[in-house]
């Protein structure tokens, strides 16, 4: 564990100066209490003059950040990491920006696990969150460590999936680890911490929401992965962002395609034209990222239903349908139809969405 001293000389070094120039001079003096002992003209070469009128002046609110910090570290499962450290996750390490403070939550040893990412759209199709929880699921069934994002949509159903599974799964976050962003996923925290998981932040606590952030943490989401899966995205997507950073990393990158008349299939159609791989089980992935454990069950089959059912499913397709274009191919009369639609959607076979349409879920 850091001393005081040790805390208070790396919080304030990270508080002042960006990434780059704090590993320049991490990388001339050796550590950050060596750092503040650097001969005038060493800072000068290292630092712009800008970056360098902040390295003079210690953060006003820097004692209370160490006081926090002690108190936050002192409780059971928190823990910090430091650039250097040998523990430090080797994956990241050896990306491009790795960061300098690790704040971790949970069972730190997840760091070095055999992991997968699993981004998408925080505002998926039905079946696009269908998909994030039966790969997760099947994934961490295989051994592999789920990491993701803790945002809304695809990203909590893949942490969902990896704890449906029993599985372990990494969440990396944007904020300061006291606190949880977004609240709406406030219980999916608390679960995954109780089922062994962890919670990583290179951010300082108290660090409160800043949308430039989440990009950021992109990159670790990317360096701690041995590949990523693309469920879902757009074409302008922060999950794009983390396929690029994987590509940079030299790690395998995997997208789901969906239909050509979706905008959140897109970003994935535009991630296969550019070399990832197109998977449609996790049997796919698992053929580029050898599974550690037993091996997934094979991907389940749509449940048994009734003939007049099954009919009405095959005539959907896939793809988003309206009403009148279903009526037009299955010959059912529009009230009939409609109750039979309201039945499969209760039961989990369809998909009401938005504009009155409505899509078949693949089951699992």
């Amino acid at each position: 564990m850091l001393s005081s001293a040790e805390l208070a000389a790396w919080l304030r070094l990270t508080e002042s100066v960006g990434p780059g120039a704090a590993r320049r001079l991490l990388a001339m003096a050796g550590s950050p209490q060596a750092v503040y002992e650097l001969p005038t003209v060493a800072l000068d070469q290292a630092l712009p003059p800008k970056q360098r009128e902040a390295f003079n002046q210690p953060p006003a609110h820097l004692d209370e950040l160490v006081t926090h910090a002690q108190a936050w570290l002192a409780e059971p499962g928190h823990d910090l990491l430091v650039l250097g450290d040998a523990d430090y996750p080797p994956r990241l390490l050896a990306t491009a920006d790795p960061p300098l403070l690790l704040w971790l939550q949970g069972r730190r040893e997840l760091l070095g696990m055999p992991s997968l990412a699993i981004v998408g759209s925080r505002n998926p199709t039905a079946q696009g969150g269908d998909n994030a929880r039966a790969f997760s699921r099947a994934l961490a069934h295989a051994g592999y460590t789920i990491v993701s994002g803790l945002a809304l949509g695809v990203d909590a159903a893949a942490h969902e999936g990896a704890l449906d599974a029993e599985g372990a799964t990494i969440a990396v976050v944007g904020t300061g680890l006291d606190q949880v962003y977004p609240r709406r996923n406030a219980g999916l925290a608390a679960r995954l911490l109780a089922a062994g998981g962890l919670i990583v932040s290179e951010y300082s606590l108290g660090t409160p929401i800043t949308q430039a952030n989440f990009p950021r943490r992109n990159r670790i989401i990317a360096g701690l992965a041995q590949g990523c899966l693309v469920v879902e995205a757009a074409v302008q997507s922060g999950s794009l962002i983390t396929a690029r950073l994987s590509v940079e990393a030299g790690r395998e990158v995997f997208a789901i395609p969906g239909s050509i008349h979706s905008p959140q299939a897109r970003g994935c159609h535009a991630l296969i034209r550019q070399g990832a791989k197109l998977v449609e089980s996790a049997e796919d992935v698992l053929e580029e990222l050898p599974p550690l454990g037993s091996r997934p069950a094979a991907s389940p089959t749509l449940p048994e239903t009734p003939h007049e059912q099954q009919a009405l499913l095959d005539a959907m397709g896939f793809d988003p349908v309206s009403l009148d274009a279903l009526m037009a191919r299955s010959g059912w009369a529009a009230a009939e139809l409609s109750a039979a639609l309201l039945e499969l959607e209760l039961d989990g076979h369809v998909a009401r969405l938005a504009g009155q349409l409505f899509q078949r879920r693949r089951q699992g």
